[in-house]
Protein backbone atom coordinates (compact mmCIF):
# COMPACT_ATOMS: atom_id res chain seq x y z
CA UNK A 1 0.00 0.00 0.00
CA UNK A 2 1.62 3.65 -0.63
CA UNK A 3 2.45 6.52 1.66
CA UNK A 4 -0.96 8.93 1.78
CA UNK A 5 -0.29 12.32 1.62
CA UNK A 6 -1.86 13.13 4.74
CA UNK A 7 1.03 10.55 6.68
CA UNK A 8 3.33 12.82 4.44
CA UNK A 9 1.75 15.82 6.38
CA UNK A 10 1.92 13.97 9.66
CA UNK A 11 5.93 12.93 8.98
CA UNK A 12 6.68 16.68 7.84
CA UNK A 13 5.15 18.30 10.77
CA UNK A 14 7.06 15.58 13.43
CA UNK A 15 10.17 16.47 11.83
CA UNK A 16 9.79 20.50 12.00
CA UNK A 17 8.92 20.34 15.59
CA UNK A 18 11.20 17.16 15.85
CA UNK A 19 8.34 16.20 18.30
CA UNK A 20 5.41 13.74 18.29
CA UNK A 21 3.55 16.00 20.61
CA UNK A 22 3.70 19.51 19.56
CA UNK A 23 2.88 17.71 16.11
CA UNK A 24 -0.06 16.25 17.34
CA UNK A 25 -1.08 20.04 18.79
CA UNK A 26 -0.79 21.87 15.35
CA UNK A 27 -2.50 19.28 13.51
CA UNK A 28 -5.51 18.52 15.88
CA UNK A 29 -4.45 14.63 16.59
CA UNK A 30 -3.57 12.56 19.64
CA UNK A 31 0.01 11.78 19.86
CA UNK A 32 -0.71 8.25 19.63
CA UNK A 33 -2.63 8.88 16.55
CA UNK A 34 0.45 10.79 15.04
CA UNK A 35 2.93 8.33 15.63
CA UNK A 36 0.66 5.16 13.85
CA UNK A 37 0.64 7.34 11.03
CA UNK A 38 4.74 8.24 11.32
CA UNK A 39 5.18 4.20 12.23
CA UNK A 40 3.20 3.09 8.98
CA UNK A 41 5.30 5.22 6.42
CA UNK A 42 8.08 3.47 8.22
CA UNK A 43 6.55 0.01 7.71
CA UNK A 44 5.63 0.59 4.00
CA UNK A 45 8.85 1.76 3.04
CA UNK A 46 10.65 -0.94 5.62
CA UNK A 47 13.38 1.85 7.16
CA UNK A 48 13.51 4.23 9.89
CA UNK A 49 12.71 8.07 9.72
CA UNK A 50 13.51 9.00 13.52
CA UNK A 51 16.38 8.49 15.61
CA UNK A 52 16.00 9.03 19.75
CA UNK A 53 19.01 10.79 21.31
CA UNK A 54 17.90 11.85 24.93
CA UNK A 55 14.96 13.50 25.21
CA UNK A 56 14.94 14.58 21.51
CA UNK A 57 14.40 12.95 18.19
CA UNK A 58 16.14 13.58 14.86
CA UNK A 59 15.59 12.44 10.62
CA UNK A 60 17.89 9.46 10.70
CA UNK A 61 19.62 9.85 6.93
CA UNK A 62 16.55 7.91 5.00
CA UNK A 63 14.79 10.28 7.03
CA UNK A 64 16.05 12.82 5.26
CA UNK A 65 15.69 12.04 2.21
CA UNK A 66 11.96 10.96 2.78
CA UNK A 67 11.58 14.59 3.78
CA UNK A 68 12.86 16.30 0.52
CA UNK A 69 10.83 13.67 -1.27
CA UNK A 70 7.25 14.65 0.74
CA UNK A 71 8.42 18.18 0.64
CA UNK A 72 8.65 17.80 -3.33
CA UNK A 73 5.16 16.11 -3.26
CA UNK A 74 3.05 18.02 -1.12
CA UNK A 75 4.23 21.48 -2.64
CA UNK A 76 3.62 20.14 -6.13
CA UNK A 77 0.44 19.04 -4.51
CA UNK A 78 0.16 22.65 -3.56
CA UNK A 79 0.75 24.20 -7.02
CA UNK A 80 -1.41 21.96 -8.89
CA UNK A 81 -4.94 22.75 -6.49
CA UNK A 82 -3.71 26.26 -7.01
CA UNK A 83 -2.97 26.74 -10.42
CA UNK A 84 -6.27 24.66 -11.33
CA UNK A 85 -8.00 27.04 -9.66
CA UNK A 86 -6.44 30.26 -11.23
CA UNK A 87 -7.76 28.34 -14.39
CA UNK A 88 -11.17 28.84 -13.27
CA UNK A 89 -11.00 31.95 -11.68
CA UNK A 90 -11.02 31.44 -7.99
CA UNK A 91 -7.49 32.34 -6.71
CA UNK A 92 -7.53 29.78 -4.04
CA UNK A 93 -4.91 28.52 -1.58
CA UNK A 94 -2.48 28.51 1.20
CA UNK A 95 0.33 30.97 1.81
CA UNK A 96 2.96 30.74 4.33
CA UNK A 97 4.77 34.20 5.24
CA UNK A 98 7.70 34.55 7.74
CA UNK A 99 8.59 38.14 8.53
CA UNK A 100 11.09 39.97 11.17
CA UNK A 101 9.26 42.04 13.75
CA UNK A 102 9.49 45.06 12.04
CA UNK A 103 7.83 44.23 9.14
CA UNK A 104 4.61 44.11 11.01
CA UNK A 105 4.54 47.74 11.00
CA UNK A 106 3.51 48.43 7.60
CA UNK A 107 2.60 44.55 6.29
CA UNK A 108 -0.62 43.62 7.33
CA UNK A 109 -2.02 46.19 5.32
CA UNK A 110 -0.88 44.34 2.36
CA UNK A 111 -2.09 41.59 3.45
CA UNK A 112 -5.35 43.19 4.31
CA UNK A 113 -5.55 44.37 0.58
CA UNK A 114 -4.67 41.03 -0.95
CA UNK A 115 -6.88 38.89 1.02
CA UNK A 116 -9.91 41.49 0.23
CA UNK A 117 -9.14 40.95 -3.59
CA UNK A 118 -8.66 36.77 -2.79
CA UNK A 119 -10.74 36.00 -0.03
CA UNK A 120 -10.67 32.16 -0.70
CA UNK A 121 -6.95 32.63 0.34
CA UNK A 122 -5.62 31.34 3.91
CA UNK A 123 -3.01 32.97 5.57
CA UNK A 124 0.12 31.32 7.71
CA UNK A 125 2.07 34.70 9.33
CA UNK A 126 5.19 34.07 11.25
CA UNK A 127 6.60 37.02 13.01
CA UNK A 128 9.91 36.60 15.13
CA UNK A 129 13.47 37.42 14.75
CA UNK A 130 15.78 37.96 11.85
CA UNK A 131 17.87 34.68 12.75
CA UNK A 132 14.97 32.54 12.84
CA UNK A 133 13.78 33.90 9.37
CA UNK A 134 16.83 33.38 7.77
CA UNK A 135 16.58 29.74 9.23
CA UNK A 136 13.12 29.05 8.47
CA UNK A 137 14.37 30.52 4.47
CA UNK A 138 17.32 28.11 4.57
CA UNK A 139 15.03 25.23 5.00
CA UNK A 140 12.34 26.33 2.76
CA UNK A 141 9.65 26.53 5.27
CA UNK A 142 7.70 29.29 3.85
CA UNK A 143 6.46 30.26 0.51
CA UNK A 144 7.69 34.04 1.08
CA UNK A 145 9.99 35.23 3.73
CA UNK A 146 10.26 39.86 4.32
CA UNK A 147 13.41 40.78 6.20
CA UNK A 148 16.24 43.72 6.03
CA UNK A 149 19.50 42.72 4.00
CA UNK A 150 20.17 38.85 3.11
CA UNK A 151 23.45 37.88 4.65
CA UNK A 152 26.49 37.77 1.78
CA UNK A 153 26.38 34.49 -0.27
CA UNK A 154 22.97 33.42 1.21
CA UNK A 155 21.46 31.07 -1.27
CA UNK A 156 18.14 32.85 -2.26
CA UNK A 157 16.21 34.90 -4.91
CA UNK A 158 16.12 38.47 -2.89
CA UNK A 159 13.76 41.44 -4.37
CA UNK A 160 13.58 44.74 -2.96
CA UNK A 161 10.08 46.20 -2.32
CA UNK A 162 10.35 49.45 -0.58
CA UNK A 163 12.77 51.59 1.76
CA UNK A 164 13.74 50.50 5.36
CA UNK A 165 15.66 53.48 6.80
CA UNK A 166 17.66 53.32 10.37
CA UNK A 167 17.23 56.40 12.38
CA UNK A 168 18.79 57.23 15.67
CA UNK A 169 15.65 57.61 18.44
CA UNK A 170 15.71 59.82 21.52
CA UNK A 171 12.53 61.36 23.82
CA UNK A 172 11.40 64.47 22.25
CA UNK A 173 12.95 66.25 25.40
CA UNK A 174 16.49 65.18 25.10
CA UNK A 175 19.48 67.86 25.11
CA UNK A 176 20.06 66.29 21.29
CA UNK A 177 16.62 66.75 19.85
CA UNK A 178 16.91 70.40 18.85
CA UNK A 179 20.49 70.48 17.48
CA UNK A 180 21.43 69.81 14.15
CA UNK A 181 23.85 67.71 11.78
CA UNK A 182 24.70 65.84 15.27
CA UNK A 183 28.40 64.65 14.62
CA UNK A 184 28.42 60.67 15.65
CA UNK A 185 31.09 61.00 18.13
CA UNK A 186 28.48 63.26 20.38
CA UNK A 187 25.71 60.59 19.71
CA UNK A 188 28.03 57.66 21.38
CA UNK A 189 28.56 59.62 24.63
CA UNK A 190 24.93 58.89 25.08
CA UNK A 191 23.68 55.30 26.28
CA UNK A 192 21.98 53.00 24.23
CA UNK A 193 19.28 50.73 24.06
CA UNK A 194 19.79 48.16 21.01
CA UNK A 195 18.22 45.15 19.79
CA UNK A 196 19.40 41.44 20.45
CA UNK A 197 22.85 40.19 18.83
CA UNK A 198 21.70 39.05 15.23
CA UNK A 199 19.59 41.80 14.73
CA UNK A 200 19.67 43.70 11.22
CA UNK A 201 19.15 46.42 12.73
CA UNK A 202 22.10 46.26 15.68
CA UNK A 203 24.50 45.12 13.46
CA UNK A 204 23.73 47.86 10.38
CA UNK A 205 24.00 50.23 13.53
CA UNK A 206 26.95 48.92 14.93
CA UNK A 207 29.00 49.00 11.89
CA UNK A 208 28.32 52.64 11.14
CA UNK A 209 30.17 53.57 14.29
CA UNK A 210 32.37 50.73 13.99
CA UNK A 211 33.55 52.07 10.63
CA UNK A 212 34.50 55.45 12.04
CA UNK A 213 36.28 53.82 14.89
CA UNK A 214 33.61 54.72 17.32
CA UNK A 215 31.57 52.06 20.02
CA UNK A 216 28.22 52.14 21.35
CA UNK A 217 27.73 52.31 24.73
CA UNK A 218 25.20 50.14 25.57
CA UNK A 219 23.23 50.43 28.53
CA UNK A 220 20.39 47.63 27.84
CA UNK A 221 19.31 44.67 25.33
CA UNK A 222 15.43 44.39 24.36
CA UNK A 223 13.95 41.64 22.05
CA UNK A 224 11.37 44.08 20.87
CA UNK A 225 10.93 46.76 19.14
CA UNK A 226 7.96 48.78 21.66
CA UNK A 227 10.12 47.01 24.55
CA UNK A 228 12.91 49.66 23.53
CA UNK A 229 10.60 52.40 22.19
CA UNK A 230 9.02 52.30 25.95
CA UNK A 231 12.73 52.05 27.48
CA UNK A 232 13.84 55.54 25.37
CA UNK A 233 10.31 57.02 26.22
CA UNK A 234 11.50 56.11 29.73
CA UNK A 235 14.77 58.14 29.28
CA UNK A 236 17.29 55.43 29.76
CA UNK A 237 18.64 56.00 26.30
CA UNK A 238 18.84 56.59 22.76
CA UNK A 239 18.37 53.61 20.27
CA UNK A 240 19.06 52.90 16.71
CA UNK A 241 15.48 51.30 14.64
CA UNK A 242 13.61 51.41 11.37
CA UNK A 243 12.03 54.38 10.62
CA UNK A 244 9.04 52.38 10.45
CA UNK A 245 8.67 51.56 14.10
CA UNK A 246 7.21 55.08 14.42
CA UNK A 247 4.00 54.08 12.17
CA UNK A 248 1.90 53.35 15.17
CA UNK A 249 3.09 56.81 17.33
CA UNK A 250 0.36 59.00 15.96
CA UNK A 251 -0.46 62.32 17.95
CA UNK A 252 0.63 60.40 21.21
CA UNK A 253 3.95 60.45 20.74
CA UNK A 254 7.04 61.43 22.09
CA UNK A 255 10.03 60.18 20.30
CA UNK A 256 12.24 62.34 18.29
CA UNK A 257 14.27 61.25 15.06
CA UNK A 258 17.65 62.98 15.88
CA UNK A 259 19.58 64.98 12.92
CA UNK A 260 22.59 62.64 13.12
CA UNK A 261 25.21 63.47 10.75
CA UNK A 262 25.09 60.21 8.19
CA UNK A 263 21.94 58.75 9.21
CA UNK A 264 19.27 57.61 7.93
CA UNK A 265 20.73 54.66 6.79
CA UNK A 266 19.73 53.84 3.86
CA UNK A 267 18.15 50.13 3.70
CA UNK A 268 15.24 47.88 2.16
CA UNK A 269 12.77 45.56 2.67
CA UNK A 270 13.53 42.56 0.75
CA UNK A 271 11.30 39.79 -0.23
CA UNK A 272 13.39 36.52 -0.49
CA UNK A 273 12.79 32.85 -1.37
CA UNK A 274 15.31 29.91 -1.88
CA UNK A 275 16.88 29.70 -5.48
CA UNK A 276 15.86 27.30 -7.28
CA UNK A 277 11.96 27.38 -5.23
CA UNK A 278 8.96 27.00 -7.85
CA UNK A 279 6.20 29.33 -6.01
CA UNK A 280 2.49 28.25 -6.22
CA UNK A 281 0.26 30.77 -8.17
CA UNK A 282 -0.65 32.46 -4.69
CA UNK A 283 2.84 33.56 -3.72
CA UNK A 284 3.94 34.62 -7.30
CA UNK A 285 0.68 36.83 -6.82
CA UNK A 286 1.70 38.05 -3.67
CA UNK A 287 4.87 38.85 -4.42
CA UNK A 288 3.76 41.10 -7.47
CA UNK A 289 1.58 43.02 -5.02
CA UNK A 290 4.23 43.30 -2.75
CA UNK A 291 6.48 44.99 -5.67
CA UNK A 292 3.75 46.85 -6.52
CA UNK A 293 2.15 47.99 -3.50
CA UNK A 294 4.96 47.78 -0.23
CA UNK A 295 6.25 51.22 -0.84
CA UNK A 296 2.99 53.02 -1.07
CA UNK A 297 2.11 51.05 2.25
CA UNK A 298 4.93 52.35 4.29
CA UNK A 299 4.82 55.52 3.66
CA UNK A 300 0.96 55.73 4.36
CA UNK A 301 1.91 54.07 7.77
CA UNK A 302 4.35 57.33 8.30
CA UNK A 303 1.93 59.82 6.80
CA UNK A 304 -0.75 58.89 9.68
CA UNK A 305 2.23 58.87 12.19
CA UNK A 306 2.75 62.44 11.36
CA UNK A 307 -0.76 63.24 11.61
Amino acid sequence: MPVSLRQLRVFQAVARHQSYTRAAEELNLTQPAVFAQVKQIEERLDIVLFERIGKRIYLTESGRVVIEGARDILEGMDRMKMRLADMRGLRQGRLKLAIVSTAQYFLPRLLGAFCTENPGIEVALTVTNRQTVLARLAENEDDLCILGTLPEGFDAVATAIADNPLVVLARDDHPLAAERNIPPERVVREPFILREPGSGTRLAGERFFTERGLRLPMRMELGSNEAIKQAVIGGLGLSILARDTLALEGQTGVLKVLDVAGFPLRRKWQVAYPRGKHLSVVAEAFLQHLVENAQAAVEAGLDCAAE
